[in-house]
């Protein structure tokens, strides 16, 4: 099934002040592609020629603001509120000066074009709607294989959804696949295999329909061997579009990610509110912990600690949180038959059930994200 538009919420214009005619052009050109529509003001460098009235009224109301070097150093007359989604465009590689100008502006990104499009693709397709509700986005990933990430990020998921409509995406192409973790690998709906994303653009509510469903919770799982093709792999652009449509959309977003740094597992980590590590109360699972949890902080500075039992040698939560120098979610105590359930029909969460209990913690520790930003 491919994606190819926004469902029909209005949508916030572009932005375009730039005076290279070159860059000017390659950022029209991407916005007509994902259907942005294009405020064009000319604002020749040193002078305002529009009124500054006017111009306020256009920066405050754009999704995405896109600026050159010369236009954002004239801009800065005009003392225009800080704000997100401005961002500065050159077509040779970015210098001190330009840094320098974003800095000023207040823009978080300086993009190279035409090299760096599809992340400008990704800003526009995403600042231009204006369906972003209050979705929030939560990273579960192991120490290392087999200490149960994605048992952990489904019950969470499987909790949440009581509550509010729940998107768990399953990030590990080549893993079993979460529907047959939750007794789902029969229910009808799209797998990954059967995604294709246009232009990095997907509509939270086309997407919901389209997986498999039961109640508030949606699950895109990997798809069986036998139905993928020989290339495998999940695209980052199509992981990204999925974690902002959902995001977009109001959802909890749960992602199952890959231990392995690379550029899917990056890009989750990045986008998450909250990051999960799950270790086992082993010393080995704690040295790999060690090796893992450094390059988490660096992608997310909030990373939390779920210890998971049982410890062989008397390791205790709070020793093991100590050490690797995270902040101690959850100690999750060993949930016997909880192989077989899942072997005999899914993974199901009793009353008493502690993985249901460090699913429900995690869940208060996300609430209390900051409602303002998205950055983690």
């Amino acid at each position: 099934m491919e994606f190819d538009g926004f469902d029909g919420h209005l949508q916030r214009p572009c932005l375009l002040v730039v005076a290279d005619v070159g860059v000017r052009g390659d950022a029209a050109r991407v916005a007509a592609a994902v259907d942005c529509v294009v405020l064009e003001r000319n604002l020749p460098v040193g002078k305002l020629v529009e009124e500054p009235s006017s111009l306020r009224l256009d920066w405050e109301r754009a999704g995405v603001v896109l600026l050159d070097v010369d236009t954002a150093a004239t801009m800065l007359a005009l003392r225009p509120t800080r704000r997100a989604g401005v961002v500065i465009l050159t077509r040779v590689d970015p210098t001190v000066d330009h840094w320098r100008a974003a800095t000023a502006i207040g823009a978080a990104d300086v993009l190279r074009m035409p090299d760096d499009e599809e992340t400008l693709v990704r800003i526009l397709a995403s600042g231009a709607n204006q369906d972003r509700g209050d979705g929030g986005v939560i990273a579960v990933v192991g120490a290392r294989g087999g200490v149960g990430a994605s048992t952990l990020a489904a019950a969470t998921a499987l909790t949440a959804a009581t509550d509010a409509r729940t998107l768990l995406v399953d990030c590990d192409a080549y893993g079993g696949g979460l529907d047959l973790l939750l007794g789902w690998e029969e229910d009808p709906g799209l797998r990954w295999s059967g995604i294709v994303v246009e232009a990095g653009r997907i509509s939270g509510d086309a997407l919901h329909g389209a997986l498999p469903s039961r109640g508030m919770l949606s699950v895109l799982a990997a798809a069986r061997v036998r139905d993928q093709s020989s290339t495998g792999g999940i695209a980052v652009t199509a992981a990204a579009a999925v974690v902002d449509s959902g995001r977009r959309s109001g959802d909890l977003v749960i992602c199952d990610v890959p231990r392995l740094p690379g550029p899917l597992s990056d890009a989750v980590h990045d986008a998450a509110d909250l990051v999960v590590l799950l270790v086992q109360a082993d010393l080995g699972s704690v040295a790999a912990a060690e090796n893992i949890a450094g390059y988490l902080s660096s992608r997310n500075s909030n990373v939390g600690l779920v210890v998971r039992g049982p410890a062989p040698g008397g390791l205790r939560g709070a020793e093991i949180a100590d050490a690797l120098q995270l902040p101690l979610l959850a100690s999750v105590r060993p949930e016997p038959g909880l192989a077989r359930q899942v072997e005999r029909g899914g993974l199901r969460l009793g009353r008493r059930s502690p993985l249901g209990s460090a699913a429900r913690t995690i869940l208060r520790t996300f609430a209390r994200k900051p409602q303002t930003s998205r950055a983690a």
